[in-house]
């Protein structure tokens, strides 16, 4: 029986079970979390990004959900710097020019805070001067640190970032360091 955990990941833990860094470092893993024996994160969050991971214990799922052929959705809260415009938004709809190529077209909206948001610790740099807004943001490729690299490329740099969704998965009201057992998708 094919096993799904749903995973709430705080800001600066890794994502994955063992840290590989340098010697007697004592970064957060999942391994802090999750105590469940052959399961394995389908895709990866940066270590400075929030909000859900997927694990399973399907090779197959696995690499279905983390593979950019399968084109799955995965959609995030992103807090910029600045009130991204119509211009702003239209940009990330059609695609922005990366140093590695032209992003595919992505779903963005301006949106209030996430209800019931966990404060992050440590929190975001707040500048009186410079007014923040929330967007979200879909996309359906996954590139390193995409999300970061686009609000960047339209003149709003990412406060934080949060995954809400992946496919038919969703955060709900999962607290952040806590998981669950999701339904087995249809293959």
């Amino acid at each position: 029986m094919t096993r799904v955990i749903l995973f709430n990941k705080p800001f600066d833990v890794l994502s994955q079970f063992t840290d590989k860094g340098l010697e007697g470092t004592t970064r957060r893993t999942l391994s802090d979390f999750i105590d469940v024996p052959k399961v394995y994160p389908a895709g990866r969050l940066d270590r400075d990004s929030e909000g859900l991971m997927v694990l399973t214990d399907d090779g197959k799922l696995q690499a279905r959900i983390s593979d950019p052929r399968h084109k799955m959705a995965k959609t995030y809260w992103v807090q910029v710097e600045g009130t991204p415009n119509d211009q702003a938004l239209n940009a990330l709809r059609k695609g922005v020019d990366l140093k590695d190529g032209k992003t595919k077209p992505a779903q963005a909206k301006r949106i209030d805070a996430p209800a019931n948001l966990w404060p992050r610790t440590p929190p975001i740099r707040v500048r009186k001067s410079v007014p923040d807004c929330w967007i979200e943001l879909t996309i359906r490729e996954g590139r390193n640190r995409q999300v970061r690299r686009m609000t960047a490329a339209v003149g709003h740099p990412t406060l934080r970032l949060i995954r809400a969704r992946i496919g038919d998965w969703s955060l709900n009201d999962l607290e952040t360091g806590t998981w669950r057992d999701a339904p087995t998708p249809n293959k």
